[in-house]
């Protein structure tokens, strides 16, 4: 709580102030040239607050006004909506989620430091930021690719673009998301295929619980543990999306690559369990960066290094998504009982396709540990890439779709011809609360303004009666209806955000939840708007204001200079190549058919041969190569490894582990059976209404009554459902089972290696850089790097006693000289430690991780099965004819004989 007797300053005087100090520290990212725009809304709205000019970049979120004129500023909205700050107000020391759907992160408490220790610092760029632009370039590799989608239609219509264009390349694409966007996705050519989830049910509960912790309400009525079973019934069909064969023609398909949106999830997962090139792409910002904190972030106590606090926001907010966590424990507490961790969740559906556990703090960070390539879509007008993300990450501007032909309705016609350019107002696929209400206040503030209006209808079916000034739409592409607007009033959604810019038209945001705050203040910091008016802030008056603001002429300048910019964007071609870019295309790549990809190795031969799906079918068939010499190929190896920053962390981390592993072995005597039972219920549950129906859609006009209809389907269904009490049985049994090996492996391998790896650590926190010694995957691998690791640990470490001394001397003289000779004793102490416990450690783990390849090749056995259902398919099909099979069977004898 803020102190009572703090005294109070004028805002411009705190302001002043805190302009001049970081004029002397510099530690805040200039502005944008666009900047300079950003007074418009200032000059439209006199008694609102201006910031100072450097400060306008930086202060897109309460989280910026509280670093410039302290923590304790609280949001007041001025007579146009838009929020400032005033200072003396008091915050609540326990909020954790603003009303605008952010969280709180205060960086003086204990978990913010321990992550901000814990989590890599920033790093330099790599290159200079430049804006991925397309190239007329081809692609002879012809990939499987599929593209994973959580959303709503906003989210789901740039895939769509994208995968139209993936398709000119050759490429085969398959999108998987919500089942109520199929026909769509057909219509667009594209394969399709189902993950269930309900995107309304989804929309309903995040407008509800706009941030990361759910309200009280979602928790006593269950809505926790209905989307835990979403997410997991999504994270399941996910992954049968890379591997199944399409579900109206049947064809076979094995994912080659990935492409998805991040609350998708399961994409670095299906990746790693296939080896297969993985690529995100998202409107908002995901990838850490010092210019500016997550969208999801209230930056509070920044103190003295602001860009540091904007970079650790990501981490904290990807690790508190994944715990399910709130800074109190007892938010913390309720979420555990209801076990709706994230990553409890992940980690259950990862051992279901034999991938091991995630650690809990490198779970969340995986997409930054790994490296993993990154498009993001969104105009570089409007949001510049920042200087620190590397060369793996682009800016591609926004993705927009081939605008579909459209007939407007007569009465929409007479409506636009009979008065000035209306302003657009719709939310799109929100689902409201309350729809009366806001249709009351949208036509309270179109009359106050003096405006005419087009208002869509959306998800929340808002409805009103015609008049001379107010026109109700049902579905209409923005493509068409932003041509014939003045203006746009929505709530932000990246599509439809970069729709109404593209077309040059001033946007009011009314922001719900997710990346619609952020955008809304990026539109607003480019002038093309007001300032975003969060929905529960939403008034006749503010809204009102704020389409006078629209349709200003500032407003009018400003988004036509950003149209401008857009135009010489390319933003679905461009991603397409930034995805060309990032793929290993040399690994990629079948030794014999260079345009098709590598599945299968040939380990008979000097060297490896890769072979595609079909060159692997046909050299079986043609030649007298025996299968058993076929290994599944892994174009682009997913390892992850448990961080360890010391040995005492690391063992006590491994002890711990263990002895919870066991503790739930214990437990999963009873709990296990239950969960079998439960998921068995909802799977036979799905799959019967999945069941009834199709058998509705087909047989419709038969049925007398929908309700007895219903009714037998049902109970035929009940007849057919398979028992469970084996499945609990063997449950309970594996459970118990898994005591001893448990306990075994964490003796045995896991303490040892988490000490191994803690020693090979700490040398990195004073600046050193440990060596690579590679992954361990196998007992052969596991004896080569424990040799490895046993030589460069004495060499390094005696090295150490030199080196490190010289290089202080060097430096800072003879006190350098003394701290070097410190570091070289660590050094000594700790590499050549390293390499006598690795000897025995990385043997362990290796020969445990053979075992565990040969006892959980259950998912490899289905992959093999895919990609050889495929490859045969492709010959059947008449893919290949007679003489390119005589090609490709005289090459493979060459390669075996000469190669």
């Amino acid at each position: 709580m803020a102190d009572d007797k703090r005294q109070t300053k004028s805002l411009s005087a705190l302001a002043n102030e805190q302009d001049e100090d970081l004029n002397r520290t510099q530690t805040r990212t200039p502005a944008p040239a666009y900047e300079a725009d950003a007074t418009s809304y200032m000059d439209f709205c006199p008694d609102a607050v201006e910031l100072p000019a450097h400060e306008r970049w930086t202060a897109v979120t309460p989280a910026s006004a509280a670093q410039l004129w302290g923590a304790n500023a609280k949001p007041c909205r001025d007579p146009g909506g838009s929020y400032r700050f005033r200072v003396g107000s008091e915050l609540q020391a326990d909020d954790t989620q603003t009303d605008d759907a952010r969280l709180d992160i205060d960086f003086d408490s204990k978990l913010v430091r321990a992550l901000s220790i814990m989590y890599q610092k920033p790093h330099a760029t790599e290159s200079k930021p430049q804006v991925a632009r397309p190239q007329p370039t081809s692609w002879v590799t012809k990939m499987n690719i599929v593209i994973h989608v959580v959303g709503s239609r906003g989210d789901v219509q740039p895939f769509i673009a994208l995968g139209q264009e993936l398709q000119r390349y050759g490429h085969r694409v398959r999108l998987a998301t919500h089942d109520i966007f199929e026909k769509s996705i057909r219509a667009s050519n594209l394969e399709y295929y189902p993950i269930g989830g309900d995107p309304a049910a989804l929309m309903a509960y995040m407008v509800k619980n706009p941030g990361l912790i759910p309200n009280m309400e979602s928790l006593t009525a269950g809505e926790i543990q209905q989307k835990r079973y979403m997410v997991q019934e999504m994270l399941e069909n996910f992954w049968r999306s890379c591997i199944e064969p399409d579900t109206l023609t049947g064809r076979p398909f094995v994912a080659d690559a990935i492409i998805a949106n991040p609350p998708s999830f399961a994409h670095i997962h299906c990746a790693q369990a296939l080896g297969i090139p993985v690529h995100l792409m998202f409107t908002m910002p995901w990838s850490n960066t010092t210019a500016f904190p997550h969208p999801l972030a209230n930056l509070q106590n920044a103190g003295r290094d602001p860009a540091f606090a904007n970079y650790i926001s990501y981490s904290v907010v990807e690790w508190l998504t994944w715990q399910g966590k709130g800074s109190t424990a007892s938010q913390w507490a309720v979420l555990k009982l209801l076990d709706s961790s994230l990553g409890d969740v992940i980690n259950k559906w990862r051992k279901s396709i034999d991938l091991e556990e995630v650690a809990m703090f490198d779970g969340p960070m995986l997409a930054n540990t790994l490296k993993i390539p990154f498009t993001y879509c969104w105009s570089p007008a409007l949001v510049p890439k920042p200087a620190d993300w590397p060369s793996y990450i682009d800016v591609c501007g926004f993705f927009f779709r081939e605008a579909p032909d459209y007939s407007p309705p007569a009465d929409l016609d007479r409506f636009l011809a009979n008065g000035p350019p209306p302003v657009y107002i719709g939310f799109g696929s929100i689902v409201l609360d309350n729809p009366d209400e806001m249709t009351g206040t949208i036509i309270q503030a179109v009359n106050a303004a003096g405006a005419r209006a087009i208002i869509s209808k959306g998800w929340a079916d808002l409805a009103g009666t015609d008049n001379e000034n107010i026109y109700w739409i049902g579905d209409c592409p923005h493509e068409w209806l932003f041509q014939q607007v003045a203006a746009v009033v929505h709530h932000g959604g990246a599509g439809t955000t970069a729709c109404g810019l593209k077309n040059g038209r001033p946007t009011t945001i009314v922001p719900f939840f997710g990346d619609q705050p952020f955008w809304g203040q990026m539109v607003a910091n480019a002038g093309a708007g007001p300032q975003p008016i969060p929905h529960k802030s939403l008034t006749a008056d503010n809204l009102a204001d704020a389409i006078r603001y629209c349709l200003s002429q500032q407003a009018a300048i400003a988004a036509a200079s950003i149209a401008a910019s857009m135009e010489s964007e390319a933003g679905v071609q461009a991603a397409v190549q930034s995805f060309h870019r990032q793929l290993p295309l040399e690994r990629i790549r079948c030794d014999l058919i260079p345009s098709e990809p590598a599945s299968w190795t040939y380990t008979k031969t000097k060297k490896p041969l890769r072979l595609s799906k079909m060159a692997a079918e046909i050299i079986l068939s043609k030649t007298s190569a025996d299968s058993k010499h076929m290994r599944i190929y892994e174009s682009n190896p997913t390892i992850i490894e448990t961080t360890r920053w010391d040995p005492i962390t690391g063992g006590a981390s491994a002890v711990m582990g263990t002895a919870t592993d066991m503790a739930g072995s214990v437990t999963g005597m009873v709990t296990k059976p239950i969960e079998e039972y439960r998921d068995a219920q909802r799977r036979w549950a799905r799959e019967s209404q999945r069941r009834q129906d199709r058998d509705d859609a087909a047989d419709q006009a038969n049925r007398s009554s929908g309700d007895r209809s219903m009714s037998s389907a049902g109970q035929q269904a009940q007849m057919k459902q398979p028992s469970v009490v084996g499945k609990m049985v063997a449950a309970s049994a594996k459970s118990i089972g898994g005591i001893a090996p448990t306990a075994t492996k964490g003796m045995l391998v896991d303490f040892p290696l988490a000490l191994t790896e803690g020693l090979r650590s700490i040398p990195t926190h004073y600046g050193d850089k440990a060596r690579d010694h590679g992954p361990v995957t196998s007992a052969a691998s596991g004896a080569a790097v424990a040799g490895k690791t046993f030589a460069w640990g004495f060499v390094d470490g005696i090295s150490d006693l030199i080196v490190q001394p010289y290089k202080g001397a060097k430096n800072d003289g003879a006190a350098g000289a003394i701290k070097g000779l410190g570091k070289g004793v660590v050094g000594l102490t700790t590499k050549s430690g390293a390499g006598m416990f690795g000897l025995f450690a990385y043997n362990a783990a290796g020969i445990s991780r053979s075992i565990r390849s040969a006892t959980h090749a259950g998912t490899r056995k289905a992959i093999a099965k895919a990609r050889h259902a495929e490859g045969l398919w492709m010959i059947e099909a008449g893919v290949v004819d007679d003489i390119k099979q005589s090609e490709v069977t005289s090459a493979f004898k060459e390669w075996r004989d000469n190669v």
